[in-house]
């Protein structure tokens, strides 16, 4: 079988399932977005998936998506780019510049930094502010106790395009108490979207609502090399 039929059986094949977690939850598959996660992989692969009807990628890396996906974006016109990945105050700039999503929003001064470039660049992706429902010194996203008062800040004082909340949960714990209480926050604050679930959970993702799952594995096979960034 060749790359492209590969990825194309593999994409079928989670669209199903998605479709499937949707009917078991009683919501249509068009609520949820699926995100591609192309991180590490090449153009071709991407291309691929393309091909085969994908248009929503995300990436964790703004120096790996910068060297692939302009080009890619060009040619595409619908494609969409979500950054996933932890981002840096100093990778600001191009990443409002390059990403239609940013959904690691995690601490005031990325905020301030991303509102300021909003203003300049004149262009404001959608965003997701990341918390941290684990609460792992390793990871990124904002820590659940200061979760309300950041979104609140990001909102009503940054005025920032904050839509949806994001989150990782730990991989040796069972992902659903996280997923309801993200689910929980975002009502609270009266947000639609839900980004939570990978390749091992999306299916649960689902079931508390998420809005959109973010597969790499499950699309693309294991990772290659890790690219710059």
């Amino acid at each position: 079988m060749s790359e492209r039929s590969t990825i194309a059986a593999a994409l079928t094949a989670v669209r199903a399932r998605i479709a499937k977690a949707c009917a078991r939850a009683g919501r249509e598959p068009s609520s949820v977005t699926l995100v591609a996660v192309s991180k590490t992989h090449e153009r071709p692969l991407i291309e691929s998936a393309i091909a085969a009807g994908q248009l929503v990628f995300g990436e964790n890396r703004v120096q790996e998506a910068q060297a692939k996906y302009p080009a890619l974006k060009a040619a595409h016109k619908r494609l969409k780019l979500h950054l996933i990945g932890p981002l840096q105050t100093n990778k600001a700039a191009a990443a409002v510049g390059l990403f239609d999503v940013i959904e690691t929003l995690d601490r005031p001064r990325l905020a301030e930094v991303v509102a300021r470039e909003i203003a300049r660049q004149k262009r404001a992706p959608v965003l997701f502010v990341q918390v941290n429902t684990g609460e792992e010194p390793q990871k990124a996203g904002i820590p659940k106790p200061e979760a309300d008062e950041f979104i609140h800040m990001c909102l009503d004082y940054w005025d920032l395009p904050v839509r949806g909340l994001m989150c990782i949960p730990p991989v040796d714990e069972d992902p659903e108490p996280h997923f309801a209480w993200l689910a929980d926050c975002a009502r609270r604050h009266g947000l639609g979207l839900l980004s939570m679930g990978m390749s091992a959970d999306f299916e649960t993702a689902i079931a508390h609502g998420a809005t959109h799952v973010r597969l790499g594995t499950a699309i693309f096979g294991e990772r290659a090399v890790p690219g710059p960034g």
